[in-house]
């Protein structure tokens, strides 16, 4: 079944995801395993588990990362010392039978094998360090080459929007010059036609002069 994707996360979500891969420190194991097991519970990627918390609630989990980290130093560096301990309680028991008296002989636990548990967990433990830095770093990097891209996108639509920005404007300007030049036109044309009124309705007066001539009277 595909897991569906969710925007939201919620505060018992990141305190889950924060319980989780603490937890998974705490026990030697890695942070990739930890991302996995919440998406499972969460329905998520573990790559959207992984950019939430390197993002998000890592920084506020500081603290007990670095308790958690010298929690499992000190479990490892445990383990280290009882592992000498227990090889030599199930040592074989040896009989010397040159003696009379059947003694018994429990060798002196060697040092080295304790200097080299402790090497190897020391060993392991950086082993696991990188692993997890390297998760996390391809993690990042994936995070921002996505972010990089839609940030392109965006740059790609807003010029396109303030290419139509332009364009509407102009359009506006040219609408609007129009609309002034029919204005204008109009009322020419009703200029006109009140002229044209006016001559009809004219009618001429005339008035007789002292000499007997008719002389044009003017409006």
């Amino acid at each position: 079944m595909p897991k569906v994707r969710q925007d939201a996360w919620s505060h018992e979500d990141d305190l889950l995801l924060a319980e989780t891969v603490l937890r998974h420190i705490r026990e030697g194991s890695t942070q990739l395993l930890a991302f996995e097991e919440v998406g499972d519970i969460l329905n998520r990627t573990s790559a959207a588990c992984g950019f939430r918390w390197n993002a998000e609630v890592r920084q506020k989990y500081e603290q007990a990362v670095e308790l958690a980290k010298k929690q499992r130093k000190e479990k490892k560096r445990n383990e280290a010392k009882q592992q000498p301990l227990l090889q030599r309680q199930h040592k074989p028991v040896v009989y010397q039978a040159e003696k009379q008296e059947e003694d018994i002989l429990l060798p002196e636990p060697s040092k080295t094998p304790v200097i080299q548990q402790e090497e190897t967990g020391h060993s392991g433990l950086q082993l696991e360090d990188v692993i997890e830095f390297l998760t996390s770093l391809q993690q990042e990097t994936t995070a921002s080459g996505n972010i990089r891209h839609q940030f392109s996108q965006l740059e790609l639509q807003n010029q396109e929007l303030l290419e139509q920005n332009k364009y509407l404007n102009s359009q506006l300007e040219s609408m609007t010059e129009d609309y002034q030049a029919l204005i204008h036109i109009m009322d020419r044309a009703r200029k006109m036609v009140m002229f044209d009124e006016q001559d009809q309705n004219y009618k001429p007066q005339f008035r007789m002069e002292k000499n007997g001539n008719l002389e044009n009277v003017a409006r």
